[in-house]
């Protein structure tokens, strides 16, 4: 039987660079692609792949969050994150959300079907690269959390953070996440709160900086 693999990246021209590479592989099949983050939990929840390739930068609902939302769903699926950034900052978000590797894109024509391999045998696999920028101090960072949005915002807070400074109204964010309107406000209360940021811009600028969203 074949692995099942399922590719999440917003770029096409990723999506079947990375589809041409598994297609070598024998014993590999990609049974879906996915464009954006919310896509990808979705297509993830209705199709149970074994392995999914994950872009962290995506619309919508970015890779770490997404990586968050179906490991809790379903544990057994292993996600490989794929990203431009060595950032320790997104290598060690993405590992407490549940990735199973790190490749940076660059890399992912020599290391995928291994990073894919080694995600199966239960084992974690980070790009030479990656492995250099956190293995120092990714266990300090992890027990500090250095007050990152991850630690001082829930995961609904940062899901509406984000559409936020992607430029979603206020009904528009209620209508993606399925909630009222009031709702909304009081998370973007709850969120200007905690952060002592009160306007767009500069939330924009941390959602940014905390690595929810890109320009």
């Amino acid at each position: 039987m074949k692995i099942r693999i399922i590719i999440a990246d917003d770029h096409a021209i990723v999506r079947n660079g990375l589809r041409s590479l598994i297609e070598h592989e024998l014993d590999m099949e990609v049974i879906a692609e996915a464009d954006n983050g919310r896509d990808a939990v979705r297509i993830a929840l209705e199709l149970a792949p074994d392995v999914m390739i994950m872009d962290i930068a995506m619309p919508d609902l970015n890779g770490i969050e997404a990586t968050r939302q179906i490991i809790t769903a379903l544990p057994r699926i292993k996600i490989i994150a794929l990203s431009m950034h060595a950032d320790k900052r997104y290598v060690m978000e993405m590992l407490k959300a549940g990735a199973s590797g790190y490749i940076l894109k660059d890399n992912a024509y020599e290391e995928l079907a291994r990073a894919i391999r080694t995600a199966l045998k239960n084992h974690t696999y980070l790009s030479p690269q990656v492995t250099e920028t956190v293995i120092g101090d990714y266990v300090q960072l992890a027990l500090a959390a250095n007050g990152s949005a991850f630690s001082l915002l829930s995961p609904r807070e940062r899901e509406v953070l984000q559409l936020l400074a992607e430029g979603s109204s206020t009904v528009q964010i209620a209508d993606c996440l399925g909630i009222g309107v009031k709702t909304v406000e009081t998370y973007r209360q709850h969120i200007i709160e905690k952060l002592e940021i009160r306007s767009i811009a500069e939330l924009t600028k941390y959602a940014i900086r905390e690595g929810l969203t890109t320009l």
